[in-house]
């Protein structure tokens, strides 16, 4: 038992991750599960993990935002913010030095630019179409019968990519099977389809001002063939944390506490 602790729940559409930080601003928790087909049960769930790993109860939270995508399924929350706001701050609190954010996760890719004290300057967001997030990915790799954890080693191990020239999942599907039946190597398509990510997110960064240091958060942050063609598109090597799927829920937790504080 113990407290008070400050939590940052961010729901998004693949997954529900939960922060706890201590009066210091020590992350002392997090939790990520799979964010199924309710939302406010995957809050709940995942703020539930959280609390008995810390060994806590509800009372012991003095302050809860939510973000992401489902953060209005969350309950008891003390108020939601943006995981644009979110995102900036975890990645600023652990590398003061980020000037640059690139967040791809399972519906929607963001590309945000820092001030030097970690406000944000500007943003790019693609929320529009799957093309270019961790669903995009997902449904690909169920196409080419490869387990989402290999794709990204199994595109670097591509002698050149695949032209990939749709960015619209319905059509890159059906671009990726055409290629099979030419005979195309799965390797190559995999090495294309990171390719295709990597010029949608340049875009974004392009319209952002992006510079060094370059934080890279959200699932497909694990997907070392996407994180290589990202950091050949900008030009800039990027920093991926130990968790990256957490940075909006620990932006979350850190901005609960700096509620609490005022």
């Amino acid at each position: 038992m113990g407290g008070p602790y400050f939590a940052g729940v961010d729901v998004g559409s693949a997954t529900a991750k939960a922060v706890l930080v201590d009066a210091a601003g020590k992350l002392c928790v997090h939790v990520v599960v799979p964010s199924g087909g309710n939302l406010t049960l995957a809050a709940d769930k995942v703020l539930a993990a959280a609390l008995a790993q810390a060994d806590a109860v509800t009372g012991d939270i003095a302050a809860l935002i939510a973000t992401g995508y489902g953060r209005e399924s969350v309950a008891g929350r003390t108020r939601s913010v943006t995981e644009i706001t979110c995102h900036a701050k975890g990645a600023h609190a652990l590398y003061p030095d980020a000037r640059s954010v690139i967040d791809i996760g399972g519906q929607d890719s963001k590309a945000i630019s820092l001030d030097p004290t970690g406000m944000i300057r500007k943003f790019e967001m693609n929320d529009k179409c799957a093309a270019g997030t961790g669903r995009f990915l997902e449904v690909m790799a169920r196409t080419l019968e490869v387990p989402l954890d290999e794709v990204g080693p199994r595109a670097l191990t591509a002698d050149r990519p695949a032209k990939i020239s749709s960015t619209c999942t319905v059509f890159a599907e059906s671009e990726v099977i055409s290629l099979l039946a030419q005979g195309e190597t799965v390797e190559r398509i995999l090495a294309g389809l990171c390719l295709a990510i990597s010029q949608r997110v340049n875009s974004l960064a392009t319209r952002t001002g992006m510079a060094p240091r370059v934080i890279m958060t959200g699932g497909v942050a694990k997907n070392t063939g996407v994180v290589r063609a990202i950091e050949k598109a900008i030009g800039f090597p990027l920093t991926v944390p130990e968790e990256p799927q957490i940075m909006g829920a620990l932006g979350a937790a850190l901005l609960a506490r700096a509620d609490a504080a005022k």
